[in-house]
């Protein structure tokens, strides 16, 4: 069952400063910057809006005259994306109803169709937020602790999320854990989030939950609240985020192969 596309905002946190990549919004992928690159994919997609939520002015700098695209100038001492995008909300006074897509500005080539898959889930639901997965395809992934796994109730919303081996197949396991069982429903959770605007200011008032510190997973903050996350399959694969100095040469490769 497919649903109109409803109007969304695409906000894009894009921090400077990242231990293990630094300056990485402005690293170049095929000659551009990762954050331009990023802002694009939100054109794309056909967002009503698209804002890059920066710390820096250099990563305003090279947005500079990009046509569409909004800069919001942040704090620097926000603890997540989501408490930079709820400064960003109050700063336009979007509406409470409004949906507001949090793309990750380290995720160049997230594709258009997954930034309106997001914004359907979130209007086809009541939930305040909603977020993508995609079936997991080996053993190797299910068991990697970097791959983020998440089951989901019978009404498509999560029940939880883990980098743990979710759900453990008891039977299958027992016998053999580098196989896949077949009909058991593993998934891998892709970080784009749909919000109500409404929400993000109260998301980023949440306190820190006890799950969501021993995971290191924000987005368990939302459900040890007693918050309810949509979540629906990709239409396309998402290409890995970009994280390193190792995943920038792998994009620099998947560039030149695929164009």
């Amino acid at each position: 069952m497919s649903h109109a596309v409803p109007r969304f905002i695409v906000a894009i946190p894009a921090r400077y400063g990242s231990t293990r990549l630094p300056a990485k919004p402005l690293r170049q992928i095929g000659g551009v910057p990762m954050v331009v690159r990023v802002a694009q994919q939100a054109l794309q997609a056909g967002a009503c809006q698209v804002v890059v939520a920066v710390d820096d002015p250099r990563i305003a700098a090279a947005l500079d005259g990009i046509a569409g695209v909004d800069i919001c100038m942040t704090r620097s001492d926000h603890a997540s994306g989501s408490d930079r995008l709820a400064e960003c909300a109050g700063h336009y006074g979007w509406a409470d109803d409004a949906i507001v897509v949090n793309l990750q500005g380290d995720e160049p080539f997230a594709p258009a169709a997954g930034i309106r898959a997001v914004a359907q889930a979130l209007a086809a639901d009541d939930a305040p937020m909603a977020t993508l997965a995609t079936p997991i395809a080996s053993a190797e992934e299910l068991f990697d602790p970097n791959v983020v796994k998440l089951v989901r109730a019978a009404s498509g919303r999560a029940l939880y999320f883990s980098r743990a081996p979710l759900p453990w197949a008891r039977d299958a396991f027992a016998g053999d854990r580098h196989v896949l069982p077949q009909g058991t429903p593993f998934l891998r959770h892709i970080g784009i989030y749909a919000y109500r605007a409404g929400f993000l200011a109260r998301y980023a008032g949440l306190a820190r939950t006890p799950l969501e510190q021993a995971e290191s997973l924000e987005q368990l903050r939302v459900l040890e609240h007693g918050h309810a996350i949509a979540v629906r399959l990709s239409p396309e694969p998402f290409p890995p985020g970009i994280d390193t100095e190792a995943d920038l040469q792998r994009a620099e490769r998947w560039l030149q192969s695929g164009e």
